[in-house]
């Protein structure tokens, strides 16, 4: 992608929304500062092999486990290593109004292209409360934003009759759906009618092929950090109609999904991540790196995917 996709008021998001955005590892030195370095061979490993956008900051990323400071470094070591190639996504998916507002004129400031914003957590909020919240953290910025559904982490649910009236503001780009719940997925396909640039990803890899072959717009994957080039293969087919190679794809991507099982998923994952030469697959606390018999068994998933090479030496798929 290039700077084309751009137009006078900022990105042409129906079209920058449409394929693979990984929501990326934040690489964390022994000292627990953001790592550059490994974030830049991160980002150049995800855009070379097809990537339309970066999301940062969400569950992936840490991006409510990490402080105030590593946050922002963390948007613009991204900023810095997408160099305007593709859009960067800034999530600020923190507990309540006032930390996202907070998190989400910082990500603007650094540079971020859009926010990532999702129900409020920690206590309970109804739908109204959700809407407050998003207009709240929208009105903070000049910034557009993804919303984000992923009930197994704030214990709320973004129902499609919000997400319906969210979508009503044109600053509302698009959704996220991690919650595994198919039939609520469609639902969110169903507001596209009402709003054909309003995007649906799939944030659940289990729903991959699915989702895409039924009109979802793309996928927000975390094992793209490992494979990207598997996941923009399967949207390169979803787009073909080719639904006999999507579900190959999709069956390839369910072994390697077996990683998150070994032990703490985000562990599993970064440490996935350092075999292939990006960080050092130490997670933020409490979390410990992953245990000699869970990396044991990333090994050998990633040796079953043909994906042990470094980056920049092997595929990336």
């Amino acid at each position: 992608m290039s700077n084309a996709l751009r137009n006078g008021e900022g990105w042409q998001w129906e079209r920058a929304l449409h394929g693979i955005v990984p929501p990326l590892i934040s690489p964390l030195d022994d000292a627990g500062t953001p790592d550059a370095g490994a974030l830049a061979a991160l980002v150049e490993h995800v855009v070379g092999a097809g990537c339309t956008g970066l999301f940062m900051l969400g569950g992936c990323g840490e991006g409510a486990w990490l402080t105030y400071a590593q946050r922002g470094a963390v948007v613009r070591h991204a900023v810095r290593a997408a160099a305007g190639r593709v859009p960067v996504l800034a999530g600020v998916m923190l507990p309540a109004t006032g930390p996202a507002v907070e998190a989400a004129r910082q990500a603007i400031d650094e540079g971020a292209d859009a926010l990532v914003v999702g129900s409020p957590y920690y206590f309970g909020v109804e739908p109204a409360a959700q809407v407050r919240h998003v207009s709240q953290v929208l009105g903070a910025t000049s910034g557009p934003a993804l919303l984000y559904n992923i009930p197994q982490c704030t214990h709320h649910v973004l129902p499609p009759g919000t997400v319906r009236e969210l979508a009503r503001d044109p600053r509302v780009v698009g959704i996220k759906d991690s919650a595994g719940d198919f039939e609520a997925f469609q639902a969110f396909l169903a507001i596209k009618h009402e709003r054909p640039a309003f995007r649906v990803l799939q944030g659940n890899e289990a729903l991959a092929a699915a989702s895409l072959l039924q009109g979802g717009d793309g996928m927000v994957p975390g094992l793209a950090n490992v494979v990207p080039g598997l996941f923009v293969a399967l949207q390169a087919a979803a787009d073909r109609g080719a639904a006999a190679e999507c579900v190959a794809l999709q069956q390839r991507i369910g072994r390697l999904a077996a990683l998150y099982r070994q032990g703490s998923w985000l562990a599993a994952l970064k440490a996935a991540c350092a075999m292939r030469g990006i960080g050092n697959g130490r997670p933020a606390p409490p979390l410990l790196p992953a245990a000699p018999t869970d990396q044991q068994a990333v090994r050998a998933l990633l040796r079953e995917a043909g994906a042990l090479d470094p980056v920049g030496a092997g595929s990336g798929r």
